[in-house]
């Protein structure tokens, strides 16, 4: 993934037509400017709240919510007995709702914001019309359903396989990529529910990679200090899947 430096960029396409601060969705700024135009007239600015439930399992996702630089959401699994676990999370490249269906169907999972922000927000069906009218946009958005399935498969085997501190590497390298922000506003408490593990082993883990230098610590943030040494520590997971993302939608990650 690209870094901020490049989001004035991709705003240029956008400012004319978009609120200011809301030009960071690389969804948004890939698509052709007719595109763009037809779906311009239905989309709103949002202000994403830490917390915020989007839509949870047994609801109808009417809104397809675009988050912008900085924000992230969890799409989330919840267990019986009322546990949290991610299977993916989507920021600035991707979308949360309405990517293949038009909605009218029942979300199997929670869709959580986990970091606050800016975002995009266009109803459901206003945007399934608009790919019914558009080849280019209906293959924009099959190309990133895969790449979303892509993730949640390759996070099915990593949690099966990998140890946990290869697993947090990994999430914090994938964070670090939707939201383009170094500093993680997170709590080890909701990491420790994320990775469905407990809060002392969270704790054990960040610990020995900030003594390692590799990230720094404080109340309800992690900073990345040292990516390339992250990434080597990470398992091949999240390689994986931005090599593919790389495949399936480069004019969204470059």
């Amino acid at each position: 993934m690209a870094d901020s430096a490049e989001i004035p960029q991709l705003s240029d396409r956008l400012r004319a037509i978009l609120p200011s601060g809301c030009a960071g969705n690389r969804l948004l700024a890939a698509l052709r400017p007719a595109d763009l135009a037809a779906l311009a007239p239905h989309l709103s600015s949002a202000e994403l709240a830490t917390g915020q439930v989007l839509f949870d399992a047994g609801q109808d996702v009417v809104t397809t919510t675009l988050p912008c630089y900085g924000s992230m959401v969890s799409l989330l699994v919840i267990t019986r007995d009322g546990d949290e676990i991610e299977v993916a999370s989507i920021g600035r490249e991707g979308a949360v709702g309405g990517i293949v269906s038009a909605g009218f169907k029942p979300a199997y999972g929670r869709a959580l914001v986990r970091i606050p922000g800016p975002a995009m927000t266009i109803p459901t069906a206003r945007l399934e019309e608009a790919k019914a009218r558009s080849p280019a946009l209906a293959d924009l958005f099959a190309r990133y359903a895969d790449v979303l399935l892509a993730q949640m498969m390759q996070s099915s085997a990593c949690n099966a396989l990998h140890s946990i501190d290869q697993r947090m590497c990994r999430w914090l390298l994938s964070t670090h990529d939707r939201a383009n922000d170094a500093t993680i506003r997170l709590t080890q408490e909701t990491l420790a529910d994320m990775l469905g593990v407990q809060r002392t082993t969270v704790t054990a883990v960040a610990k020995a990679l900030q003594d390692e230098g590799l990230i720094r610590t404080g109340r309800g943030r992690i900073e990345i200090v040292d990516r390339p040494r992250l990434e080597r520590r990470a398992c091949e997971c999240h390689g994986q899947i931005e090599a593919h993302f790389q495949r399936m939608l480069p004019e969204v990650a470059e």
